[in-house]
């Protein structure tokens, strides 16, 4: 009985050893999930920057009277962009803005760059 015991303790030891290198191994590899996290942060921010533009740019384009496809529309953090390289009446103008304003997640909207008849 003594070598059963001895050899049970001896495997009891070698168990807890390996377990707690796995243990350490699963520690170490949770690291780079953090890093990930962050990435993801600045993934979503892209992503709500390009939904913003894409659906400013779809309402512009099937707005009747506004040349939506002549007005370029660019988004930065929140901040929507509005040019054109035709001219526009003011009364267009003020449309696309409004209709900029509208959208769910638009910070802000400069229209600038938008040429002016």
């Amino acid at each position: 009985m003594n070598k059963f015991a001895i050899a049970a303790a001896a495997a009891t030891a070698l168990t807890f050893t390996l377990a707690n290198s796995a243990f350490a191994q699963t520690t170490t590899t949770q690291a780079p999930m953090v890093v990930a996290a962050g990435e993801m942060t600045k993934a979503g921010e892209a992503t709500s920057d390009t939904w913003i533009t894409t659906k400013v740019k779809s309402d512009l384009v099937t707005e009747k009277g506004i040349p939506g496809t002549d007005i370029k529309v660019e988004t930065n953090k929140g901040v929507v962009s509005l040019s054109s390289t035709v001219a526009i009446t003011a009364a267009q103008k003020q449309v696309a803005v409004a209709i900029t304003k509208k959208i769910k997640g638009v910070k802000a909207v400069s229209a600038d760059g938008l040429k002016s008849e």
